[in-house]
């Protein structure tokens, strides 16, 4: 079977999905802010916005995987396998982390802000950075397919 159908898990995907929609919309409701990582990321930096439910937002994002690891590794061990870890791989994540940081600076938000919560609330310019992030996921992965010979990333 190809990897990629293996990896196919559309249950865990909505639940997942339906997850993040609901602390999302909690976060919204109960505390009047956006779940954008960024946002949240960007203003605990600042000393005004050091405030308890960034820090315990960011806390969940961190602990909850390893805190369900285990119960992952039985229901979709497909899923969580673990690469070997190169200094390449290690390049690569930095490289990729600080583009999708300038990204962020430059789009004024990141996937989770516009791509959930922006498109939530019908907001144009979420649908515009929505569009542009994901036109440029799709070029990137053809480029490199093309490149590199059908390879996936």
């Amino acid at each position: 079977m190809d990897i990629a159908w293996s990896l196919f898990t559309p249950w865990h995907s909505l639940v997942g999905g339906a997850l993040i929609g609901i602390a999302a919309s909690l976060l919204l409701l109960g505390n009047g802010q956006i779940a954008g990582i960024s946002g949240i990321l960007g203003n605990l930096l600042k000393p005004e916005g050091r405030v308890p439910w960034r820090l315990a937002f960011l806390a969940g994002m961190v602990l909850s995987p390893l805190l369900l690891w285990p119960v992952m590794m039985q229901v979709a061990p497909a899923a969580v396998e673990t690469p070997e870890i190169t200094l390449g791989t290690v390049a690569r994540l930095l490289i990729g982390g600080c583009l999708v940081g300038l990204g962020t600076r430059f789009a004024n938000g990141c996937t989770s802000g516009h791509g959930v919560c922006g498109l939530a609330r019908f907001s144009p310019r979420s649908l515009a950075a929505v569009l542009s992030f994901m036109g440029a996921g799709f070029v990137t992965v053809a480029l490199w397919r093309l490149l590199n010979g059908g390879v996936s990333l």
